[in-house]
């Protein structure tokens, strides 16, 4: 009995010293792992800078109403660049294969259009109507309101959902970029529709604006991560940040430059307005595509998703055409505001639901 205990004991001495290492000796990388391992974070840190864009918004937001000329320099005439930078970028990260798999829901798609150019040009009408006849602000800015709501969807719907439900990601791009294509034409015809009575409306310098900014550089991103698909992989750590800091500028400028008209007497009435547009567009969408697709494994996500199509919409292509199109100032002054609450609505929904799915 000694020895077999014995035995025992050195058994078990010999399994313990098997699980004990020097901690010196413990995960120690070579040099060249090392090397592997912080280039790999810095291009991480590069693709994940899309995560802090609801902050980023945050503080422009707050820096162009605190100190303006932060902002001023970037004025009107660089609107349609940096929204073209933004959909050259969309393009840039759009594959074949994302395509493919989104567009094997067609009925998910065509409920986001439905968003986009029915139920929000709708809620777009009645609020732009109740700013006139119920405040008593003048007509353009109840015309400005309801061109926010006859532009296309909003690149930042994209962003919103990759960083809520990654596998929607593609779907959300599909359902933009279709609102986008299709804001051609649609836009100028619903501005005709709901503005043209009471303002005149360009629809051919619309449609050639349209095409300018955003057909253009989105058909130039695909063709290039198309024919130099290297280049295109060189550049996508890049584009992240660079979008950052694009729609930071977009934000804050808007904001800073119509700090006179967002603080004037009726600037509060026009905010809580677009406020009211924003959040019944926010839960027409999360609403309707839960009634449509109940039966859905993916439900939550879906609904997620076709609340940002319906509820974000490009208010900074807005803003181009109300500065380029309409020659009363105020036109613009619903875009500028709509651009700022847009995008804090959206990235607080953002951390609302990805806290929920924590």
């Amino acid at each position: 009995r000694g020895s077999k205990f014995l035995e025992c004991k050195c058994a078990s001495e010999k399994v313990s010293e098997s699980f004990e290492r020097d901690p010196g000796q413990e995960f120690e990388p070579e040099p060249n792992q090392i090397v592997k391992q912080k280039k790999a974070s810095i291009v991480d840190i590069l693709k994940q800078s899309n995560s802090i864009l609801p902050h980023v918004v945050l503080a422009s937001t707050i820096m162009a109403l605190v100190y303006p000329p932060s902002f001023t320099w970037f004025t009107s005439r660089y609107y349609a660049p940096a929204l073209g930078f933004l959909m050259f970028a969309v393009g840039v990260n759009s594959s074949e294969k994302d395509f493919i798999e989104a567009f094997k829901r067609p009925d998910a798609i065509f409920t986001g259009y439905v968003g986009q150019f029915v139920v929000k040009p709708l809620l777009g009408y009645i609020f732009g109507i109740i700013a006139v006849t119920v405040f008593g602000l003048p007509t353009p800015l109840g015309a400005g309101i309801m061109l926010v709501s006859c532009v296309s969807g909003a690149q930042l719907s994209n962003y919103a959902t990759f960083l809520t439900d990654p596998p929607l990601a593609p779907l959300s791009i599909v359902m933009t970029s279709l609102s986008t294509a299709t804001a051609v034409f649609v836009t100028p015809m619903l501005s005709l529709l709901l503005i043209g009575k009471r303002l005149p409306v360009d629809v051919v310098g619309m449609v050639s604006s349209i095409l300018q900014i955003v057909i253009a550089p989105i058909t130039a991103g695909l063709l290039l991560n198309r024919l130099f698909p290297r280049l295109c992989e060189a550049m996508r750590p890049f584009l992240p940040p660079l979008s950052v800091l694009d729609t930071a500028c977009c934000v804050g400028a808007p904001l800073a430059i119509n700090i006179n008209s967002v603080l004037s007497p009726f600037g509060l009435t026009v905010s809580l307005l677009i406020v009211a547009f924003h959040l019944s567009a926010f839960i027409a969408g999360y609403f309707l595509s839960g009634s449509l697709f109940h039966k859905a494994p993916d439900v939550k996500a879906l609904q997620r998703t076709l609340s940002f199509e319906t509820g974000m919409q490009s208010s900074l292509l807005a803003l181009a055409l109300a500065n380029r199109f309409f020659q009363d100032p105020l036109v613009s002054v619903p875009p500028a505001i709509s651009t700022v609450i847009m995008s804090l609505m959206g990235f607080a929904l953002v951390m609302i639901w990805a806290k929920k799915k924590e």
